[in-house]
């Protein structure tokens, strides 16, 4: 399985932090076309894709930058960025490592960038894969916008280690995680301790500027900008992902996209299917048969 190398690149805004796969283990003629440019769900980094970059790079070029303000990369410059703006630092990060065509995937806030990166430069895109993508109601934008990422400011107490702890954990019990309430339990176990210790890490590393890409996300006009995607699509979710739902919606916005809803997505080969399913996909731009 191939190792996960880390690496730095500078754009305008400062130092960009990636993971990239190390093709060195990949056999000749194994390659892919295209590499796969992946964009991380809020509010961690690209380490939350950890898993499914080991698989995919057994046959693939596999990059995951850490969006501006988040892990370690630097903050945006903008006090209030747009998806727009993650979409074109995105691109200006491909290229600084002088990429020049790729595939794309995002997660939740990775899914609202990817597909802004598709409009604005489809010359540069083969084929967009949506996993998870947040297509809320109008008055569910403005409830998300006002409650569920707020701005964070370290103080003499500490107080931050405590609130990013929770709210880490409470998005794996609840959705939305700030109603703890029966009626919106998500019905899984807690996150394990690792993934909690990780993900909280990562959310502190970034305290000051972790809620931009959410509040992007969250006033993204998805629902028009889909409208526009001109590359060949897959729209997907896990069916434990509270974002699930919005899978048909987007699905029949794009104007060419498949969709599919990954079973079992607890199970622990959970994240090998996952990956065989979006390696045929990049590949064939079908669905495999077997899913």
């Amino acid at each position: 399985m191939p190792e996960i190398l880390r690496g730095f690149v500078s754009i305008d805004e400062g130092q960009v932090h990636y993971r990239h796969t190390d093709t060195r283990t990949q056999a000749p003629g194994e390659q892919a076309s295209h590499p796969l440019w992946m964009v991380h769900a809020s509010p961690s980094s690209s380490v939350g894709l950890s898993g499914l970059m080991r698989e995919l790079g057994r046959t693939r070029s596999v990059i995951a930058p850490d969006t501006l303000g988040n892990g370690d990369s630097a903050p945006p410059a903008p006090s209030k960025p747009d998806i727009a703006y993650y979409a074109d630092s995105s691109l200006r990060v491909m290229d600084a490592l002088g990429i020049e065509k790729v595939d794309l995937y995002g997660s939740h806030t990775g899914a609202h960038i990817v597909t802004e990166m598709a409009i604005a430069r489809p010359d540069r895109v083969g084929r967009m894969v949506l996993d998870g993508i947040a297509m809320f109601s109008a008055q569910d934008k403005l409830d998300f916008l006002e409650n569920y990422a707020p701005a964070i400011t370290p103080d003499a107490f500490g107080s931050q280690f405590h609130w990013a702890w929770h709210f880490v954990r409470d998005q794996g019990w609840f959705f939305p995680y700030f109603r703890r309430d029966a009626a919106h339990l998500r019905g899984l176990a807690a996150p394990d301790a690792d993934t909690l210790h990780t993900t909280t890490v990562e959310v502190l590393k970034a305290i000051r500027t972790y809620h931009l890409a959410y509040r992007a996300a969250f006033a993204h006009e998805d629902r028009e900008r889909l409208r526009l995607v001109r590359v060949p699509s897959l729209v997907m979710a896990d069916d434990s992902d509270p974002l699930a739902p919005g899978v048909p919606i987007a699905a029949r916005l794009l104007p060419k996209a498949l969709e599919h809803i990954l079973t079992d997505s607890v199970a622990e080969d959970a994240t090998a299917r996952k990956a065989a399913l979006l390696a045929h996909f990049l590949d064939e731009g079908t669905l495999p048969q077997d899913r």
